[in-house]
Formats: structure tokens, C-alpha cells, sequence
């Protein structure tokens, strides 16, 4: 009965593993019970059998306690209970490839792979990827290791490699089927063919996808990018992720090319002031000398009769590349499209911001009826449903060349 129920589990099938163990409380059968509530959605309960397992596997059943702990780091990952320490994980991994448990220990390697892409460590993941050698994994490992390596790639905007990595991830899908591995696959295809930016030129505005994303930031237009707050072109990166106000001066300027901005304008959008007096402009000009110096390598920041002027040095335009919705915190929002329920702690690690910022944020988005909370204390969790119409990719936080 126990190997039958390991066997329903390992595709996809709780229901037929409850029906053979749903009354055992040996070890085993806790186990096997806690991984079936983990793939029906009821983490809680997991949790609860999955500790009981642990402590019931004596010490010399190592392989058997080591596996537990692998299920209850992937309910910590579907949970987001991503502050969660990775010591337990990395030593369960070690017990499991020494023993000869190929399948479990690789399986625990893309669990912290997963993480580190979660929490926007995209370097690192990579890195860890690539010491983990699918050929010799079943099918359903195989195609979570594509998965990853297309989720690498979407967030790199590499489409061509995320497109070839999804379409190896699908083919072994089909051996190993599993259909939760399959939906999964189809929504990562979704993502590559959904707008995820806009590209405003002048006052024209159309939505891109991912792959006219990847084509436009290779290009010798200007772009000032909203996405990264950069201004690119032709591979050179400028960032300007911490001068908001330079960055904001340069965002209206690339909105008004070929034209000029009036200084007026420029001081009640950038400054937030209805009523600008000599203070304001006189910092305006200070703020305009040093926008000027950064983006001298590509673009002019002129003077003109009425304001200024962004001029681009060897490009044909000016692009401004915008986020896929015009929403205060996007970020925290692109988070919570996923489905999952997030804490405040796990949605800051994963933002690399604060947690009372990010709390701001959720009380903010819940005023505006935009996600909802369940829980209380420690155990709040946040979520909502998916913004329709639109791909997160670049909402997510990542790391550009020159950081």
C-alpha cells in the first residue's frame, strides 16, 4: 500500500495516495499523507505530518528523514516562506547523493534554485544550474530543470533560449505526465507571447512582448528605460535606479522628443509643486547640469527658449520603455500575480526593500481593493488574482550588467 501511494503521488495523483494510507500514522504513511495535502493545496496540514514523519523515522533511516525534509522545503517554497534557512535543505541534498538518491537530491537542488530566482538572485541560480546535469533524471526533473532554465532566460531576456528551453520542458512533460508540470509549462508560454511593456515614442504608445523587448534594447534608439530606471543605447547602460529626480527629468524629456519640456512643466511634474518660484528653478537648473554630465556619452540635454531639449548622440530616436501598468507599487503587485499566497517578509527579500515598505505598499493596494489578506500576525498572508492582459517579466526585480 505504501509503494502504491508513493506511486500516485510521484504522478500527480493525491487522491489515490489518501485512499491507501489516509489512516495510517506510521511513519511512512505520514509522510506519504503530508506530500498528498502539500498537492492538494493544504500546507498547513502538510507541515503537520511532514514533522510527525520526521521525528517517527528513526535515526538510522536517514534517506527516509532527508526526503521529508525536501517536501517540507518545497511547501516552504509554494508558501513563499522565503526567509526560510537553507542549511537543512543543503544537508538533506548531501545525505541524499551520498546514499545514491539521485532523483530526491537533484529534486532538492532545483528547490533552491527556484528560490534564488523567486528573490531575483539571477547570477546565482544560474551558477547553481548549471552544476546540475538533467540527462541522467526522470522526466518530471528533467522538465523542471527546462522550466527553470526558461524562467532564467524570460527574466535575462534571452527569448530565443527561454523559447527553445520551454519547448525541451514540454516534451518531457508529456513522458512524465503530470499535469500540474504541464499547466505550468503552458503559463510560462503564456508569458512569452503576452505584452509585458510599452514603448512610448512621441505620443504614440503600443504594448510589446517580450521578445520586441529584447529586440528594441538591442537597437541604436535612445531608450530610457522605466523598467530598470536606465537610459540605454546600443549596450551602453546608464542607471539612474538611485537619482529618481535625474531620472524623472530624463523620463519627460524622452516623452516630449523631438520637442522641447517648458521649465514650468518640468518643475510641477518632477518636483510635485503647483506653484514653482525662483528656489524651484534654481534647482531645476542644478538638476538639469548634472542629468546633462551623465548622459553625455549618448544624448544632449540642451536649453532651450522655453525649457530643454534631449537630443540623442548616433541614434535615430528616442523610446521611452514603460511598464506594462501604470500602478504606484507594480512590483509588489507582479509578486502576487502568481498565484501564491505571500507574507510581508517574503515579498521584501524578494524586492530587496524593507518590510514596513512593503507593508505600506500591501495597506495601500488592499485600500484600493487590489489584493486581499488572509491570517493574522506572523501568518498574514497576501494575494490576488492575476492583472489580465499584461506579463510581469519585467516587473520582477533583477540585476542589470553594470550593478
Amino acid at each position: 500500500m505504501i509503494t502504491a501511494a508513493a506511486r500516485a503521488l510521484a504522478v500527480g495523483d493525491p487522491l489515490g495516495a489518501l485512499k491507501r494510507v489516509a489512516l495510517r500514522n506510521d511513519a511512512p504513511g505520514l509522510a506519504l499523507r503530508g506530500i498528498a495535502m502539500a498537492q492538494l493545496g493544504d500546507h498547513v496540514r502538510a507541515k503537520i505530518l511532514l514533522r510527525s514523519a520526521v521525528l517517527a523515522f528513526g535515526p538510522r533511516e536517514a534517506v527516509a528523514r532527508a526526503r521529508c525534509i525536501v517536501a517540507e522545503a518545497e511547501i516552504a517554497l509554494a508558501s513563499r516562506d522565503l526567509g526560510r534557512p537553507t542549511k537543512a535543505l543543503d544537508a538533506a541534498r548531501a545525505t541524499l547523493a551520498a546514499r545514491g538518491d539521485r532523483a530526491n537530491a537533484a529534486h532538492a537542488g532545483y528547490l533552491g534554485v527556484r528560490r534564488l530566482l523567486l528573490i531575483g538572485r539571477l547570477d546565482q541560480a544560474e551558477r547553481t544550474l548549471a552544476g546540475l546535469n538533467p540527462a541522467p533524471l526522470p522526466a518530471a526533473l528533467r522538465a523542471t530543470h527546462e522550466l527553470i532554465a526558461a524562467g532564467i532566460a524570460m527574466r535575462r531576456l534571452r527569448t530565443k533560449a527561454a523559447r527553445a528551453a520551454l519547448g525541451r520542458a514540454q516534451r518531457a512533460a508529456r513522458r512524465a505526465r503530470i499535469p500540474a508540470l504541464t499547466a505550468e509549462i503552458d503559463r510560462s508560454f503564456v508569458l512569452l507571447n503576452t505584452p509585458a511593456a510599452r514603448l512610448i515614442v512621441g505620443r504614440r504608445e503600443r504594448p510589446l512582448l517580450l521578445d520586441e523587448v529584447e529586440a528594441l534594447l538591442t537597437s541604436k534608439i535612445l531608450v530610457v528605460d522605466a523598467c530598470r530606471h536606465v537610459v540605454r543605447q546600443s549596450g551602453r547602460l546608464i542607471s539612474l535606479a538611485k537619482r529618481p529626480v535625474l531620472f524623472a527629468l530624463a523620463r519627460e524629456l524622452s516623452g516630449a522628443w523631438p520637442g522641447d519640456v517648458s521649465r514650468n512643466s518640468l518643475i510641477a511634474r518632477v518636483f510635485k509643486t503647483k506653484h514653482p518660484d525662483e528656489s524651484h528653478r534654481a534647482r531645476l537648473r542644478v538638476e538639469i547640469g548634472r542629468l546633462r554630465r551623465l548622459l553625455r556619452p549618448i544624448a544632449e540635454v540642451s536649453a532651450t527658449k522655453q525649457g530643454f531639449a534631449l537630443a540623442p548622440r548616433g541614434a535615430s530616436a528616442v523610446a521611452v520603455l514603460a511598464l506594462p501598468v501604470d500602478e504606484e507599487h507594480a512590483a509588489v503587485l507582479a509578486l502576487l500575480t502568481d498565484e501564491e499566497s505571500w507574507s510581508s517578509s517574503a515579498l521584501a527579500l524578494a524586492l530587496g526593500t524593507g518590510q514596513r515598505t512593503v507593508q505600506r505598499a500591501l495597506d495601500s493596494l488592499a485600500a484600493a481593493g487590489k489584493i486581499q489578506s488572509f491570517g493574522r500576525g506572523r501568518a498574514r498572508r497576501w494575494m490576488t488574482a492575476p492583472v489580465p492582459g499584461f506579463a510581469t517579466t519585467l516587473l520582477l526585480p533583477a540585476p542589470l550588467p553594470i550593478d
